[in-house]
């Protein structure tokens, strides 16, 4: 039985590290980077390339101020939430509310531009219903990370800037181990932009 799992791309932050050493006017997820394939895009369309076509539901949470970031959501098949508040708990909430009645969630972030297909589908794998899926890499917690069905009341009841590591106390954790570099890299700074 496949299970039915929405992916939540998380792109409402400000960006205020990027744009303190590249710019006021410089949004970290329309710079461009050179994919793991060699293609150069955009950070926001290199995660929405990465995901696995058999996750078919897609939403971008994001700021009104980002039209492109909309349209390139658009382009790949994403529905998308528009949101005044730049904090993780809220993102979280509101993409979730967007998509409640699924098997589970898969939480990306729009600044992580190198996470490889497979590794996002061995997280998805994980996914229980009253489980959590995370990649690990040499003893860290990474990113995607997937929340079962059972977690969607306290998926939409998060708020501010705290995400949704507060849920990982006491419940089931499923540690995917991965050789992928890219499950704990992300772009805050332009230096990041370049993959090694």
């Amino acid at each position: 039985m496949s299970q039915s799992i929405g992916v939540i791309i998380l792109a409402a932050g400000t960006g205020s590290r990027f744009r303190q050493v590249a710019g006021p006017d410089k949004d970290k997820l329309l710079a461009d980077c050179t994919g793991r394939d060699g293609a150069v895009r955009s950070v926001i369309e290199q995660v929405l390339v990465n995901l696995p076509a058999a996750l078919e539901k897609r939403v971008l949470v994001t700021s009104k101020d980002r039209p492109q970031a909309i349209r390139m959501a658009q382009a790949y098949g994403c529905d998308f939430v528009e949101l005044d508040s730049p904090g993780l708990g809220d993102s979280i909430a509101a993409g979730v509310q967007a998509c409640p009645d699924l098997d589970g969630w898969l939480i990306v972030l729009g600044d992580m531009p190198f996470i490889l297909p497979s590794s996002i589908e061995r997280v998805t794998a994980g996914i229980r219903e009253n489980g959590i899926s995370v990649p690990v890499l040499a003893g860290e917690y990474g990113h995607p990370v997937g929340f079962g069905r059972g977690f969607g009341p306290k998926l939409m009841a998060l708020t501010g800037d705290r995400g949704a590591k507060v849920l990982f106390a006491g419940a089931r954790v499923v540690e995917v181990a991965l050789d992928d570099p890219g499950v704990v890299w992300d772009v805050d700074v332009p230096e990041a932009l370049n993959f090694k």
